[in-house]
């Protein structure tokens, strides 16, 4: 025991050159961690209070970055589009407004979103026939706005601060049966595990509104396999500045 002790002793002595290559080693490997880590984030830009120079600054921030897109609402997926260009972060539109218009006027929206250079589209589905039990509903909505989108990603928003436990239980089982690729969920842990739970490996789980990088990490430890969050480059700040 005492030899093999004084074994790896001797195998931990460095010489400056090689502990100088071990270090660099370890540098570039946190590197490589936080330049994956942001490819998990997608930043936020749906909100009304987005203007121009903020709508710019998420999009330079997402170049810089290479995170893994930019959410925008329908009046901005051109402009996004333009100040992105070709074979940058991807485009989520927000698509359904408050959740309450027309399946048909959603499927007419995600299709121009697309048009103008969305790749993603996140619904908004029908809180009313979600927390009053109307599932056949949801799920045929959910479906009619997979088949129009063909190609691109469909997301169904889970995350309004109205819905329950349970509601959100009952969306992602919609989700699924209605062939979405994934749900969005507020970023809580408990969400992300019962969402997880729900979708049983027939979609992916969003965390929606995350803040600072400790619930990042928290959230997809949970589970999730992004977030979408208004607060990218604080996060990218703080994880910098645990290296």
């Amino acid at each position: 025991m005492e030899e093999t002790a004084c074994m790896e002793q001797e195998a931990t002595k460095l010489s400056a050159a090689e502990a100088a290559e071990y270090g660099e080693f370890k540098r570039a490997r946190r590197q490589a961690e936080l330049t994956f880590t942001l490819t998990k984030l997608m930043i936020d830009a749906s909100r009304r209070e987005t203007d121009k120079t903020s709508l710019r600054r998420a999009c330079e921030t997402a170049a810089r970055l290479n995170v893994s897109g930019v959410e925008v609402s329908p009046v901005n997926v051109a402009a996004a589009r333009r100040l992105l260009g070709r074979g940058s972060a991807p485009i989520c539109c927000l698509v359904g407004g408050t959740g309450e218009s027309l399946t048909s006027v959603k499927r007419m929206e995600a299709k121009k979103a697309i048009r103008m250079g969305a790749q993603e589209i996140r619904l908004v589905p029908c809180f009313s026939q979600l927390t009053s039990g109307g599932y056949s509903y949801l799920k045929r909505e959910i479906r009619r706005l997979k088949k129009c989108v063909r190609r691109g990603t469909l997301t169904v928003s889970l995350d309004d601060r109205s819905l329950n436990e349970e509601e959100v239980a009952v969306g992602v089982r919609a989700a699924a049966a209605g062939k979405a690729d994934a749900v969005s969920v507020r970023g809580e842990t408990e969400l992300v595990i019962r969402a997880v739970k729900e979708a049983a490996g027939r979609l992916t789980v969003e965390a929606a509104g995350v803040e600072n990088a400790e619930q990042l990490r928290v959230v997809l430890q949970a589970g999730a396999t992004r977030a979408s969050t208004g607060c990218c480059e604080r996060i990218a700040e703080e994880l910098y500045s645990k290296e």
